[in-house]
């Protein structure tokens, strides 16, 4: 059975490149299906992939050929967006990678989305695991497009107010359809460990610390290189944190 982890948290604390080292450790365990979330779609350089076609532009043109009564009727919508997810996906060893692109244009998009939901389940069987790196907020998982997630890492960065933006994202997966497992929180770019306030914000919502992810000056020194992120040597503080709440989630 496919494990689902979504990792999602407001912008700029770091999610990509806590999904990125994320993947990389799960694919030496079996094979991962990377979702790029974020409309920016740098998952890719993170993990040192190619990228050409997003799901957006997918939908947009399919969206695009139904409105001007261009599409070849002769193919099912399901089918039409089977075969162009194929072509959009990324293959390398141990990782899949496919970007959702931009958001929706204007106009009514809950059927595509709808068929979409259900082409990547179809899709994610194959794989061991299903990682997403949501955009900013909770757009994927509260449109429904990623539907039921095992464990949800909500990412802040050592401010208060990114501890009060995870809590309130754990509020709104209650009031959603989708089906979450674990819910647990990973702090990034700490300097010298929590400060009290954070600690006791922490206790105060109630939130799972999973991690506390140290600042890592080698993610500065590969950023200036335009190296992806998985060239982190070894014993980098960041690689090792990620290992750790990988074990602390047991996904390793």
């Amino acid at each position: 059975m496919t494990k689902t982890i979504a990792i999602a948290g407001k912008g700029g604390t770091g999610k990509t490149t806590i999904a990125a080292l994320l993947i990389e450790l799960l694919s030496k365990k079996g094979v991962v299906l990377a979702i790029d979330g974020d409309p920016s779609s740098n998952l890719n350089m993170a993990l040192g992939l190619p990228l050409t076609d997003t799901i957006g532009d997918v939908r947009e043109d399919m969206m695009k050929a139904v409105q001007s009564r261009t599409y070849d009727t002769s193919i099912s919508k399901p089918d039409y967006l089977d075969m162009k997810i194929a072509e959009s996906l990324v293959e390398s060893k141990g990782i899949d990678l496919l970007a959702m692109g931009r958001p929706e244009g204007p106009g009514c998009y809950c059927a595509a989305n709808n068929m979409l939901r259900t082409c990547l389940q179809r899709i994610a069987k194959n794989y061991d695991y299903m990682v997403v790196d949501c955009e900013a907020g909770m757009e994927h998982i509260s449109r429904q497009t990623t539907q039921d997630v095992d464990i949800l890492l909500l990412v802040s960065d050592h401010t208060l107010r990114g501890i009060v933006t995870a809590a309130r994202m754990k509020e709104l997966i209650g009031e959603l359809r989708s089906s979450v497992g674990r819910i647990a929180l990973v702090v990034n770019r700490v300097h010298n460990g929590l400060s009290p306030e954070i600690e006791k914000a922490i206790r105060d919502y109630d939130l799972d610390l999973v991690g506390v992810v140290p600042v890592d000056e080698n993610v500065a020194k590969l950023d200036a290189g335009g190296a992806p992120l998985i060239d982190l040597p070894s014993d980098s503080p960041l690689r090792l944190a990620i290992t750790d709440i990988a074990r602390k989630l047991k996904l390793t």
